[in-house]
């Protein structure tokens, strides 16, 4: 303790002086000491050694605080009650979940307070005239291991939420025809990304190139196909053209969206020069950063390491993640292949709404005389007047059911689409995964049985020195191959992993699409029932013949 300093201190509060320096120290500490300010008048020097000790040895070598739960354990090891240590808990700051260094004296003086048979109260500090009790905890070396070891994330798990993957980016392709030649027409697509805030201009054959390289580089991903490119035999006017160029403008923008959202794609090189490039030349500089990462084994820092994070079990985990996504896949099929069918009847009954509405307008406004009939006194002048104002509700009628099949197609096909596309593509990544690495490791293997076959053909059997030689070599090199390979299927294992993952966190946009397929239709329903309403007005004061008797209801009672 710093004397001198203590003893100034206690002539500027103007108390008796004592000769003994410890004590004036503490009176002088207490005397203006309260629950609040205690925390600021306790440091380093002022406690006894016992307590920096024991601070030193169940604290993190990185971080000076104390968690919560380690101060726990230090609580369960004394002989106080429950109570007790809860009384001590509610005394001192433990915010965030941490004790701070002062804090923890704090709690250390109060645990020894306690000890003594004294309720444990910031009081008892304030009053204190001796220097602070040692609590009975113990050998400091025998607490380390209360202290909490730093929690190291696995790097097998993924810790993502759907929310978390859709707010990554949004991407917009938008159509832009570009005439090129005569006969030939050429298609520009417009891609803007919400996140990078900008837009730039591709065709398809960029959209190729940045997949293949994508697929090069993430070769143990989810790498999204692209949808297939066709030349144009036709116009670009004619309707299947145009259709075709539509459809594949919306493959496009789900390719981009799921590589965009992608934990892992999102921060490559090669998804941001391509979506930010606005060069000349974008193939040339795709094919520049490729060059200069290689693929994913070579830049990952935990592809060495990926067999020591994986479980035991992961060959059972695959193959049972692996079933039930293709059954999951399946059932999207088939919910898709519905809600297609269900847009296309809606854009159907438009037309046919339209079309009834057009025969309606021209039978009414036929203007072919009309004979007069003793039998009938001949309404149908009058009648053919009035059908002629009834076009204009089956327009209506016709415009909200068309927008009713856009709604299906936009807000619940296409996000059926999207998820499709990320479970083929998990398909896809198992294929490669039993086509590739698995398919050239057992090459490996059975190109280095046949190698040490000829080895020990070659010892039993006296040859050149100069091809054993070569022939050992080649073993050697083999051999380091075999290995290579073999990190490259745990590897493969550790991504696959995670790309399960990927998979079932975006399952929950399940909810979304059924949400958005009943809200469709709830609006297109009341639409339409309110121009029905509408035309069932206009029409109960139509159909009232000359005789004085009204037509046949329109609604059966």
């Amino acid at each position: 303790m710093k004397v001198g300093e203590n003893i100034r201190r206690s002539l500027q509060l103007q108390l008796p002086f004592s000769p003994f320096p410890q004590e004036i120290t503490w009176r002088c500490r207490c005397a203006h000491m309260t629950t609040w300010t205690m925390e600021g008048e306790i440091n380093e020097g002022s406690v006894p050694l016992y307590y920096r000790e024991v601070h030193q040895a169940i604290s993190s070598r990185t971080d000076e605080r104390v968690q919560i739960e380690v101060f726990h354990r230090l609580l369960n090891r004394t002989d106080l009650s429950i109570n007790q240590q809860n009384q001590i808990t509610d005394h001192i700051d433990h915010g965030n979940g941490f004790l701070s260094k002062v804090s923890f004296y704090k709690a250390l003086a109060l645990i020894a307070l306690a000890q003594q048979g004294k309720q444990p109260s910031p009081k008892l500090l304030e009053n204190c005239i001796q220097e602070f009790p040692k609590p009975q905890l113990g050998e400091p070396k025998d607490l380390q291991n209360l202290r909490m070891q730093p929690v190291q994330e696995n790097p097998l798990l993924l810790s993502l939420t759907l929310t978390n993957l859709l707010g990554k980016d949004t991407i917009k392709v938008e159509l832009i025809p570009e005439k090129k030649g005569l006969f030939l027409k050429h298609v520009e697509y417009q891609v803007t990304s919400q996140r990078f805030k900008i837009s730039v201009y591709r065709r398809y054959s960029d959209f190729d190139i940045f997949h293949e390289l994508l697929l090069q580089r993430y070769a143990y991903r989810m790498v999204p196909a692209l949808p297939p490119k066709r030349v144009l035999k036709g116009v670009l006017a004619s309707v299947s053209e145009r259709e075709f160029i539509e459809g594949r403008r919306r493959g496009l923008g789900r390719f981009l969206n799921l590589v965009a959202r992608h934990p892992f794609f999102s921060e490559d090189e090669l998804v941001k020069t391509f979506l930010t490039f606005n060069g000349s030349d974008v193939q040339t500089k795709l094919r520049d950063a490729f060059k200069k990462m290689g693929d994913e084994f070579m830049t990952c820092r935990y592809a060495t390491q990926a067999k020591e994070y994986l479980p035991a079990d992961i060959q059972s985990r695959f193959s049972v993640s692996r079933e039930l996504i293709r059954n999951i896949h399946n059932s999207f099929q088939k919910l898709r292949d519905r809600a297609d069918r269900m847009a296309e009847r809606s854009k159907e009954n438009a037309t046919d709404l339209l079309m009834f509405g057009k025969e309606i307008s021209a039978l009414g406004s036929d203007a072919s005389p009309v004979p007069v009939l003793d039998s009938s006194k001949s309404t149908w002048g009058d009648l053919r007047n009035s059908l002629r104002g009834l076009s204009a509700e089956f327009s209506l009628l016709a415009e909200n059911a068309a927008e009713q099949g856009r709604r299906e197609e936009d807000d619940v096909v296409e996000k059926l689409n999207l998820f499709l596309d990320l479970l083929q593509s998990y398909r896809d990544l198992c294929e490669r995964h039993e086509k590739g690495v698995l398919h050239e490791h057992q090459k490996a293997l059975q190109k280095y049985s046949v190698m040490k076959r000829q080895m020990m053909s070659a010892t039993v059997q006296p040859k050149e020195q100069v091809s054993v030689e070569q022939l050992e070599s080649r073993i050697v090199q083999q051999e380091n191959a075999i290995q290579t390979m073999e990190l490259r299927n745990y590897f493969s294992l550790f991504c696959l992993h995670q790309e399960s993952q990927l998979v079932f966190t975006y399952l929950p946009i399940t909810s979304h699409i059924l949400g958005a397929f009943v809200s469709s239709q709830v609006q297109g329903h009341r639409e339409m029932g309110q121009v029905w309403n509408n035309l069932h007005s206009k029409l109960s004061g139509l159909f009232t013949g000359n005789n004085g008797l009204q037509s046949p209801p329109l609604t059966p009672k």
